[in-house]
């Protein structure tokens, strides 16, 4: 019995995703989601971030059109070599557009991002990680980039330091801001801000000094999350390069099984 396989490449293979559709509904997205791929990040330190980001990427489906192409998405991803930078982050929008015949364009990067922090005390030095994701949007020929930064943090109840004579609870918080940037802007300015306004920020490594340090500058800067969410909001609101933004909240009660939470989004081309 012969072992041969038939050749494939001789013969002529129906695409069968290129059939017209009759049920005359569009889609407004479909393609990947969850792949994983090498990216590079240009760090303000000076140097270039390695990391692995998570990838989804969608274009929009015509009525007439039966399905989509899903292994040109993974070209597109594979075709920029060994890692994908910011500027070939927005390269990918166009190109993924026009291969797929799509009017719109939606990719999502999310990765982890490394920050070298030092103590406020002790000076020791050590690695802080903060979830980043850019988000690009195409349609026609307006192309939108936003960033994303998830930034852990420390807030504390100013109700329970008010009523209790011995102390008062705090949270972890989680502040988020996603910003529509109209300029550059390093990924540490945005998690500037959001440190900055929370009761306290974080470090992975304290010491004793330190520790004191964070306990009593959370106790001398309460927040409720309606705080926080404000002002990091006037903040991202005054910067010139942001022109839509939506800053969030979740902090992740220490006395009650559920979290406390805030948003504001704001389009200031609108205003």
């Amino acid at each position: 019995m012969s072992t041969e396989l038939p050749d494939t490449a001789a013969q002529q293979i129906e695409d069968v995703q290129g059939r017209p559709d009759t049920r005359r509904i569009p889609i407004n997205k479909v393609g990947i989601k969850d792949i994983q791929h090498p990216v590079r990040i240009r760090a303000r330190a000076g140097h270039d971030e390695h990391t692995v980001a998570n990838f989804n990427m969608y274009v929009n489906l015509p009525q007439d059109f039966k399905g989509t192409h899903m292994s040109r998405f993974i070209e597109i991803l594979n075709a920029h070599d060994y890692e994908i930078t910011t500027n070939s982050f927005e390269e990918m929008l166009g190109e993924m557009t026009e291969r797929l015949e799509a009017e719109s364009g939606h990719i999502e990067m999310t990765f982890p991002y490394f920050v070298q922090k030092t103590a406020p005390v002790s000076g020791v030095k050590s690695m802080m990680d903060y979830e980043v994701t850019f988000i690009g949007e195409k349609h026609g020929d307006k192309v939108d980039v936003w960033v994303k930064v998830v930034v852990a943090a420390t807030s504390l109840c100013p109700c329970s330091k008010k009523i209790s004579e011995r102390g008062a609870h705090n949270q972890r918080s989680h502040i988020t801001i996603t910003a529509l940037l109209n300029d550059f802007m390093w990924i540490e300015e945005l998690i500037d801000i959001a440190e900055s306004e929370a009761s306290c920020e974080l470090w992975s490594i304290l010491k004793r000094p330190d520790e004191k340090y964070v306990t009593e500058r959370a106790y001398d800067n309460p927040k409720f999350v309606e705080d926080i969410v404000r002002d990091v909001a006037a903040r991202v609101a005054a910067e010139d390069r942001v022109d839509a933004f939506v800053v969030e909240s979740e902090n992740f009660e220490s006395i009650h099984n559920h979290s406390a939470y805030a948003l504001i989004e704001q389009d200031k081309r609108k205003a």
